[in-house]
């Protein structure tokens, strides 16, 4: 610290001579966006946000809201746990998603499943079409292995620890912390069972919309996937926007696409016929 900085006076005035600033990764407030989809207006838009390399942000959203991810760079890793917003003891099942759907491998029209058997959002559009449903994120023992730092607060921070951080503003604790998807980075499982990590770089600008069919929180980290070969840690900028929507009606695609999404589906329904 400075000497003038040193002084609290001083502090203060340089802290308030720095109101207005706008760096590239920061919640904007009132959230604004001149991309929008042509038939979302702008009073609906309810999240704006860039999140740095090794950032991370939460949110909470009602049901049928839109949210829209972009891998600004082409090498964002969007680690996403996702929480009944009234009852956070249900939250994400990777297991059940990959389970029920018969299929591991995320993409539009697939539905991120909650322990309940309910859809906690569906993903309407996949601009990237490489994510992940098997490795979970980076810890801080596999990055001080790697990178030779692990902490939260060093060099080179990892993706538990952030996603801790967004959930413990809402309350939630370490054990909260649930196995996540990582989106815009994939793996293949090979025909001997091994993993092939997926991730680029890409072509900037990848972009995905989820919906959500619940009120939800959502934490989101972006930090290197846990498999990157690269020696180097590496990641870019995620750009997240959402906005309000109409709750998904009966005759909408993904809800009647399987008889496995019907039921899910019907399962938030009851829920919200309480």
């Amino acid at each position: 610290m400075t000497t003038t900085l040193a002084d609290p006076m001083a502090a203060r005035d340089h802290a308030r001579a720095m109101a207005g600033t706008v760096v590239e990764a920061m919640p904007i407030l009132p959230p604004i966006a001149d991309d929008l989809p042509a038939h979302v207006s702008g009073e609906d838009l309810l999240w704006e946000e860039t999140i740095a390399a090794g950032g991370y942000a939460t949110r909470r959203l009602t049901r049928g809201s839109r949210l829209r991810l972009i891998d600004l760079e082409g090498d964002a890793c969007a680690s996403l746990l996702i929480f009944n917003a009234e009852m956070p003891a249900e939250r994400l099942n990777v297991a059940d998603t990959v389970k029920i759907q018969w299929n591991a491998y995320l993409g539009a029209g697939k539905l991120l499943l909650s322990d309940m058997g309910r859809v906690l959002m569906s993903i309407l559009e996949d601009g990237a079409e490489t994510h992940d449903a098997f490795c979970g994120t980076s810890n801080a023992a596999t990055n001080q292995a790697k990178y030779g730092e692990g902490r939260n607060s060093g060099a080179f921070p990892n993706g538990r620890d952030r996603l801790l951080l967004g959930s413990a503003k809402h309350g939630l604790q370490r054990r909260d912390v649930h196995p996540c998807v990582n989106l815009f980075k994939g793996t293949r499982i090979e025909a001997d069972g091994a993993i092939t990590p997926l991730v680029g770089p890409y072509e900037a600008g990848r972009t995905m919309v989820l919906r959500a069919e619940m009120d939800v929180i959502l934490v989101l980290a972006n930090c290197p996937h846990v498999l990157d070969p690269r020696d180097d840690w590496c990641v870019t900028p995620l750009r997240v926007s959402a906005w309000r929507g109409p709750v998904t009606p009966e005759d909408d695609p993904i809800r009647k696409a399987t008889p496995e999404a019907l039921r899910a589906f019907l399962n938030v329904e009851d829920y919200f016929r309480r």
